[in-house]
């Protein structure tokens, strides 16, 4: 009877966390592999860098996808396609995601506002996807043919923005 009052009575005590008690998690520190230090070691001789060549060398440094002087990979392989430099990224804004917003003046500030692009110094277009409702004033880096006609057909006007181009 005694012995099962005791051990209702024991509470389980957690030893307390600070950095006087903290350990390293198991395998967070890894030895060291001594290199060079004779045959016994088991890395003696030409300490884990095979035999001869640039790779056994010291001080050797290389370029990524080195294969040992043969021709890499990526030299190899053929150059395809055409990349345009001066190609405009435009961020895509549609005419239904316009239509909810409950403003005369629709410009980049506002869209950016109300999270429809994420960047206001960017290139905006906006495509014509629905009708319009209401006559607004939208100002935009660029219009789809079927856009414009769609917001000027609401009464509105579609306003294009230059292209502020730095030579």
């Amino acid at each position: 009877m005694k012995r099962k009052e005791a051990k209702a009575k024991k509470e389980v005590v957690i030893p307390k966390k600070g950095l006087f008690n903290l350990s390293r998690p198991e395998g967070a520190h890894k030895r060291r592999k001594y290199l060079g230090r004779g045959s016994s070691s088991g890395h003696g001789k030409t300490s884990t860098r095979g035999s001869k060549g640039q790779t056994s060398r010291a001080g050797r440094h290389f370029y990524l996808g080195f294969e040992g002087g043969q021709s890499p990979l990526v030299r190899k392989m053929p150059k395809r396609g055409f990349v345009n430099i001066f190609k405009k990224e435009f961020q895509i804004v549609s005419l239904s995601s316009i239509a909810k917003i409950k403003e005369s003046l629709i410009n980049p500030e506002l869209l950016k506002a109300k999270g429809l692009i994420k960047n206001k110094e960017k290139l905006v277009k906006v495509l014509g996807d629905a009708d319009l409702k209401a006559a607004v004033t939208i100002q935009a880096h660029a219009f789809s043919k079927q856009a414009a006609d769609k917001i000027k057909k609401a009464g509105g006007k579609p306003e294009i923005l230059t292209i502020n181009v730095i030579s």
